[in-house]
C-alpha cells in the first residue's frame, strides 16, 4: 500500500490516541492537520488500512465502528452505560482457534474478545447522591 501523506497522517492521528475512535471523530481530530481533508476521503482510508492489517476495526461497539492503531493482539473492554472502550492490558490466553474450529467447523480468521463492563467514570456517576 501506497503511504500517501493523508494516509500517514490519518495512521498518526489514530496511533496518537488510546480511545479507539469512530471514523468522525478521527476526521475531527486529522481535520486540526489537515483542513481541507473531506470525511470521505477519511472513511476511505481507514477501510484501506483496515484492510492492509496496519489498524483494527472495531465491531459490537455501538452503531458506528470504532478504530485501534494498536494491530498486536490484544483485548477491550467497553462500558455499557458510554460506550468508552479500553485496551486490557493483561497477556492474551493461548490460542484457541483450533479448538473452536474443530467445535464448529469454521475456518478462523481472527479472533475479538471483548469484556462488557461499566468504567470508572460511570461508576462514580452513578454513586453519586441524586
Amino acid at each position: 500500500m501506497r503511504m500517501t501523506n493523508q494516509r500517514e497522517i490519518i495512521l498518526e492521528e489514530l496511533r496518537r490516541v488510546t480511545t479507539h475512535p469512530t471514523a468522525d471523530e478521527l476526521y475531527r481530530m486529522v481535520q486540526a492537520r489537515l483542513p481541507r481533508i473531506s470525511r470521505a476521503t477519511v472513511y476511505r482510508n481507514l477501510e484501506q488500512l483496515a484492510e492492509a492489517g496496519m489498524v483494527t476495526k472495531l465491531f459490537g461497539t455501538g452503531n458506528q465502528k470504532r478504530f485501534d492503531g494498536k494491530t498486536e493482539r490484544h483485548h477491550h473492554v467497553r462500558c455499557v452505560k458510554c460506550g468508552r472502550i479500553a485496551d486490557v492490558q493483561l497477556a492474551c490466553e493461548p490460542d484457541t482457534e483450533p479448538a473452536v474450529a474443530d467445535a464448529c467447523g469454521f475456518h478462523i480468521l481472527e479472533r475479538q474478545v471483548d469484556y462488557l463492563g461499566i468504567c470508572p467514570e460511570c461508576q462514580q456517576a452513578s454513586s453519586r447522591p441524586a
